[in-house]
């Protein structure tokens, strides 16, 4: 009788062995994905319902977005921003049409832009405001996540993301999200930005009242500050729109984008704004030695493309509808909140049953891909090209873990 051997166990205890331990990975090791499903080292299939927190809205290994960077391959993949390359313009502007601003300023992760933004804020505030030097805020909301570094840290509410990483970075002030009236107490003359995502995945994809961003926008334009939307994860079809913002009738100073911009293929981010906002910067004030390279252009301009046609927007509202219909349907089967838009979805799992990460785990041992966040709450994000059937399988699992 042929002994199977399984690789997982030794790729896991390799991967323990030798790295950092920032993650809590669950025990799957892929070896190879097509759309919207991953394959292990041991040949097992997986539905990925995390989509790299919408790195990857397009789904793995998208034909036109390979076929970009292929191409791209066989030409020249880095200059640097010393020289300019025949990419460049084309992505700026198809990206700056499609936000509708004036300039694009290209960075790589989501946290570069998050601190592009933030630079540019305060700039914008001492340039053009007038406020004075050293003394510009900006208001953010309590359960936010823009990323990891020190500056962004500083400004978080989360105890693991913040703790043991001071001294801290001066000059935010944070406020209950979704709370206009505390936006309203907030803003001083000092004030240069409310910076905001339109939807908070981290915290467990919570979409804020109706009206509270129109009211944003109002106090902005009044007080005149710029009202910047951290669409990085809320982005790029997910919700149904392409911007998340789109579902509010709001348009922001500017939008900071990423993880779906570089089509799951190579880390793409930037800030889109007017000129009067962005034309603040001079060269050598800001930048990035890969930020715009010419790779991640080919990628990000086909990405553009695949959003202007409005396919995975539509895919993602009508498949959105199936998958939180599908998820209301388990309310006190074992769910006790549900939450979000779009393919996008929190889901609050009875703490008496199980934590999200039990859920999580249950969940891929039965081949579907999630992320647990705060306690019993589990992330659902599917890519845009996930099928009804897919859909319909996943749901059928999560009734099942429930009822094991």
């Amino acid at each position: 009788m042929t002994t199977v051997e399984f690789r997982t166990p030794e790729a896991l205890a390799e991967a323990e062995r030798w790295t950092a331990h920032n993650y809590h990975p669950l025990p799957v090791v892929v070896a190879e994905a097509d759309g919207a499903w991953v394959t292990d080292v041991d040949g097992r299939r997986y539905l990925d319902f995390l989509a790299g927190y919408s790195a990857l809205n397009f789904g793995h290994r998208h034909p036109g977005l390979v076929a970009a960077a292929h191409a791209q391959l066989d030409r020249v993949t880095l200059t640097s921003r010393a020289f300019v390359h025949d990419q460049f313009a084309t992505f700026c502007r198809g990206l700056a049409e499609l936000c509708g601003k004036d300039l694009v300023l290209p960075m790589n992760t989501g946290a570069e832009a998050v601190e592009t933004a933030i630079k540019v804020a305060r700039k914008w505030g001492y340039r053009v405001k007038g406020v004075a030097d050293e003394r510009a805020e900006i208001i953010v909301a309590d359960g936010n996540f823009h990323g990891r570094t020190t500056t962004i840290v500083s400004f978080s509410t989360d105890p693991e993301a913040r703790a043991d990483f001071g001294p801290y970075t001066p000059g935010f002030v944070v406020v209950p999200y979704g709370d206009l009236e505390a936006v309203r107490a907030a803003i001083t003359p000092n004030t240069v930005a409310v910076l905001m995502e339109p939807i908070q995945g981290e915290a467990g994809v919570l979409v804020p009242p109706a009206g509270f961003f129109a009211g944003v926008r109002e106090l902005c334009t009044e007080q005149n500050v710029l009202m910047i939307a951290d669409e990085i994860q809320s982005g790029l079809g997910r919700t149904g729109r392409t911007f998340a913002i789109e579902h509010e009738g709001v348009v922001p100073d500017m939008y900071v984008l990423g993880k779906a911009l570089g089509g799951g293929i190579v880390p793409v981010s930037a800030v889109a704004a007017d000129r009067d906002v962005l034309g603040v910067l001079r060269p050598g004030e800001h930048g990035s030695t890969f930020g715009g390279n010419p790779l991640a252009c080919a990628v990000g301009a086909e990405v553009v493309r695949l959003l202007s046609t409005g396919e995975f927007q539509e895919r993602s509202e009508r498949l959105g509808s199936r998958l939180h219909a599908g998820l209301e349907a388990l309310i006190g089967k074992g769910v006790v909140a549900v939450r979000g838009r779009g393919l996008w979805a929190g889901v609050d799992i009875d703490p008496a049953l199980m934590t999200g990460r039990q859920a999580c785990e249950r969940l891929a041992e039965r081949g579907v891909l999630a992320k647990d966040t705060h306690g019993s709450t589990i992330r659902l994000a599917p890519p845009l090209v996930v099928t009804e059937a897919d859909l319909d399988h996943a749901l059928a699992q999560l009734a099942a873990v429930l009822n094991s």
